[in-house]
């Protein structure tokens, strides 16, 4: 990569990445043409493959800045230093859904990206995916009180899922073609309700 283009004004290199996380997201990796890419960011195609050598060092990239932004963007709201797990999941979503209003078709990209059949793609992004989450999974729970929940619960298989239930709801968004942020925002408050009822220790 060039780092010409972190000289780049931040709007520009945001209107970059957009374009990336659109055109990726719309299709399979081997149908996402660079062109396409460029055209969508505003740039020549000559241009964008002097910031990107090739079309595999743009996608990792990309996949990489989800990472990244998504950590940044959590420890900024705070998500990392609660003891009470909705707390945290909470900050967790205003943080996530500040970043799918900067950046729309992310969340869509993410999605695709893990299921992308290219087994070069496919292996790089699984051993990416497992790094980043099990270091957000241990600085998200390092402070949890186990206490705050029902009795003999399952506190692994809590977590497996409301993972699942999270990641299949992303699914059916981006297959819809309609990632909304305000209804994502009633739809995960709704479900952090549920979670609330079923696993948190009644007050007394």
């Amino acid at each position: 990569m060039n780092e010409k283009f972190f000289h780049l004004p931040k709007e520009k290199q945001q209107a970059i990445l957009n374009a990336g996380y659109r055109v990726f997201s719309q299709n399979s990796y081997k149908n996402s043409p660079m062109s396409e890419i460029a055209a969508a960011a505003g740039i020549s195609k000559s241009l964008l493959f002097h910031y990107f050598h090739n079309k595999m060092e743009l996608y990792l990239f990309l996949w990489d800045e989800c990472a990244k932004l998504t950590i940044d963007f959590l420890t900024r709201y705070e998500c990392y230093g609660q003891r009470e797990l909705f707390e945290s999941m909470e900050r967790g979503m205003r943080a996530k859904l500040e970043i799918f209003r900067l950046y729309p078709d992310m969340a869509a990209f993410t999605l695709k990206a893990f299921y992308e059949k290219d087994p070069v793609i496919s292996a790089a992004i699984q051993k990416s995916y497992h790094q980043y989450f099990n270091l957000k999974a241990d600085k998200t729970r390092i402070n949890m009180d186990p206490e705050q929940f029902i009795p003999g619960l399952d506190i692994p298989m809590m977590y497996r899922e409301m993972y699942w239930a999270s990641e299949g709801y992303l699914w059916e968004l981006a297959q819809s073609g309609q990632m909304d942020v305000a209804r994502m925002e009633q739809d995960f408050t709704r479900m952090m309700a549920f979670w609330k009822s079923v696993y948190l220790k009644k007050k007394e």
